[in-house]
């Protein structure tokens, strides 16, 4: 019996990363990890945000171009993303045994005040092109993830569908299929998925002037925004979500290595 009922969801992927709901109740408490906003006709909503997310793959993508510049091939930003991003498809389940953490700045949800972009691995580890990128997109959504375990485990939420949007899945089927890995939730995307906030705002803008034509916003959504929008949705595979299950093993058990890069490296480098 389902505590509560997903309505709606949607992630958006970008420098950070946050999943929000509709929800059919309260929750039964309070929790740090979770804001309750609405949606802009008033239903609640329970949102999960995580402060980093895409930061550090676009700083190692950014690593992979100068060694391209330096080597005479001046590759098209678009490509060089396609052809790393692709290669995560090819790597072991759980990334090899790598560990990534992409802080920019504090978490909340794993408790940390500052943060520290750090990569970790062992001589065991099967350190490879095809790992080293599927361990960093694995990180993008592995705080979230801590996040959306306290709705479905402590207040047995039951989700059904999401879907994503944000600059990481502007590469067709990678950054969905590592969601879906993390999430083991089907993740739909549509052709509108790299569009950002503008859009949004616009959409909202027109429903306020159309808006006596339609039962609500969600009807304005159904059958005018995205009843002709193309779109794809990809399903759970047993193998890469019993993969990124390893990978949250490494990952959680590895915060004490963080927070000991947050305690002990000293931004004194410049001076």
């Amino acid at each position: 019996m389902r505590t509560y009922v997903w309505y709606t969801g949607n992630i958006s992927v970008g420098t950070s990363i946050f999943t929000m709901f509709v929800l059919e109740k309260e929750l039964s408490t309070v929790y740090p990890e979770i804001d309750i906003v609405a949606t802009p006709d008033g239903s609640p909503v329970g949102m999960v945000l995580a402060n980093n997310c895409s930061s550090d793959i676009n700083a190692w993508l950014g690593l992979f171009r100068e060694f391209c510049d330096a080597m005479g091939l001046q590759p098209n930003m678009n490509h060089l993303f396609n052809v790393l991003f692709n290669q995560a498809l090819e790597a072991d389940a759980d990334g090899g045994g790598l560990l990534s953490y992409g802080y920019y700045s504090g978490e909340n949800i794993t408790g940390l005040a500052k943060g520290r972009p750090l990569f970790v691995r062992s001589p065991e580890s099967r350190f490879n092109l095809a790992n080293f990128m599927r361990v960093h997109l694995f990180t993008a959504f592995a705080a979230l993830r801590l996040g959306m375990d306290i709705l479905t485990q402590k207040e047995h939420v039951t989700i059904d569908r999401i879907l994503a949007h944000g600059g990481l899945f502007k590469t067709p089927l990678v950054g969905q299929k590592m969601c879906v890995a993390a999430l083991n939730i089907p993740v739909s995307v549509m052709s509108t998925a790299g569009e950002g906030g503008a859009w949004g705002m616009a959409i909202l803008a027109s429903y306020m002037v159309k808006k006596e034509q339609y039962e609500g916003l969600a009807d304005y959504l159904t059958t005018k925004v995205f009843n002709d929008a193309e779109g794809q949705e990809v399903y759970p595979d047993s193998a890469d979500v019993i993969g990124f299950a390893l990978f949250m093993e490494r990952y959680t058990e590895g915060l004490a290595i963080e927070q000991a890069a947050v305690d002990h490296f000293i931004e004194n480098w410049k001076k």
